[in-house]
């Protein structure tokens, strides 16, 4: 019984949005809530059998053919696919569909990349796009969604349904995008993915400021876009190394009371070296292409945040990476992250100076970093600067963190 109840969660966690996706690719959209009670149900009766049967010697086999039976059944047995897709299609051509429901590896895999496709359709908005991922491709209950965007079920619940609803009306089909609208789409599937991710590296909608479990999901799907040759490009393998460049510091980024730590001051021998060759070995992959996005400059400097030695062309090669990004992506954090590099180039009085220009008082961040910036000249406006972004912090782990800090740059 024991080997039941603990393997049944985990499969759990890596089957059933396989088997969702296969099942929303045979009944479409229109049928999203049966894919998932089936999917469901077949865990259901493995809760109810394994611990008196026995666990099956091919547990995954199991599932998917209890799974493949539990869809044969539905499909002849309720009223609303004789109503709805039975008119549509003729019956031999139906029985066909239910007689082969493939849920080979290579058609799980497809069925995942084209649903990804599907639920990142521009007429959903971002964060539903997100939630319905989670949902869908990662297995996350409502609970789990609830606690990383910080609200209630009812409210994920909700946001989902006028999600499916919205692409029911809009005719969303699980499949590829057409060669000609594949870049357009793939930036919208790239966009949520990295959203996610950042959910996960850095959450101001949770008690905890690092969500790992967000920050694996988002590696998964795009793993899912390297399986096909036709996503397997240069913006997904530079978004790739980028999460894996991050993902390798996320252990130094927290103390075990999940307080942040900056960058200057992490331990370096946290940082994870498999996560960082690996984004590397995707930083090379990318660079084959002429083309250079986004994520190949945020990578490449992510990449030298991984490079432990303050060799001499580090924070400079920094600088004239963010220079570029500036180019592309304006944006005022991009700025505020370029301070620091500035600092570390030309000194703390010429990122001070600097500062000025960026109008980001409403930022926290803004005020953390100019609390550094004046900390060796100046410990009192340092101190006045952290108290600033106490006003502004909205998590409690980083106003823990503040505070502490000012207690020690006051010496209590």
């Amino acid at each position: 019984m024991k080997e039941s109840t603990d393997l049944i969660p985990h499969l759990f966690k890596t089957e059933h949005s396989k088997l969702v996706a296969v099942l929303v690719k045979t009944f479409g959209l229109d049928h999203v809530e049966t894919a998932e009670d089936i999917a469901s149900e077949t865990f259901l009766e493995a809760m109810a059998v394994w611990p008196y049967k026995g666990v099956p010697q091919n547990p995954v086999a199991w599932l998917y053919a209890v799974a493949k039976n539990k869809a044969k059944n539905q499909l002849t047995r309720h009223r609303v696919f004789k109503e709805k897709i039975l008119p549509a299609i003729k019956l031999a051509q139906e029985q066909t569909c239910v007689d082969e429901i493939d849920l080979s590896d290579q058609n799980i895999r497809d069925s995942q990349l084209q649903m990804l496709f599907a639920i990142c359709h521009p007429s959903i908005p971002q964060d539903a796009q997100i939630c319905l991922a989670l949902r869908l491709l990662c297995g996350f209950g409502l609970e789990e969604i609830a606690n990383a965007f910080f609200t209630n079920k009812e409210t994920i619940h909700k946001r989902l349904q006028r999600a499916k609803n919205k692409l029911r009306t809009e005719n969303v089909t699980i499949a590829m995008p057409h060669a000609h609208e594949l870049n357009s789409r793939l930036d919208a599937v790239l966009r949520t993915i990295y959203l996610l991710f950042s959910e996960g590296y850095y959450s101001e909608s949770n008690a905890a400021i690092v969500r790992k479990e967000l920050c694996v999901e988002a590696i998964n799907l795009t793993h899912l876009l390297l399986s096909n040759s036709a996503t397997s490009i240069h913006a997904v393998k530079a978004l790739m190394s980028l999460m894996c460049f991050h993902a390798s510091r996320l252990e130094a980024r927290q103390t075990t009371n999940g307080d942040l730590i900056l960058y200057d001051d992490q331990d370096e021998t946290k940082w994870n070296t498999e996560l960082i060759e690996k984004g590397f070995y995707y930083l090379q992959q990318a660079s084959k292409w002429e083309t250079v996005s986004k994520y190949y400059i945020e990578a490449s400097i992510a990449y030298w945040h991984t490079v432990k030695k303050e060799v001499a062309d580090k924070w400079p090669s920094i600088l004239k990476l963010y220079d570029v990004l500036l180019t592309i992506d304006p944006s005022p954090i991009i700025r505020l992250n370029r301070l620091f590099a500035v600092s570390k180039v030309h000194g703390n009085q010429a990122a001070i100076r600097e500062s000025v220009t960026l109008n980001l008082n409403d930022n926290h961040f803004y005020w953390m970093l100019l609390a550094e910036l004046h900390k060796e000249t100046d410990i009192k406006k340092a101190i006045t600067c952290l108290q600033q972004a106490l006003t502004l912090c909205k998590t409690e782990p980083e106003k823990r963190g503040i505070k502490e800090k000012i207690d020690n740059w006051t010496g209590h």
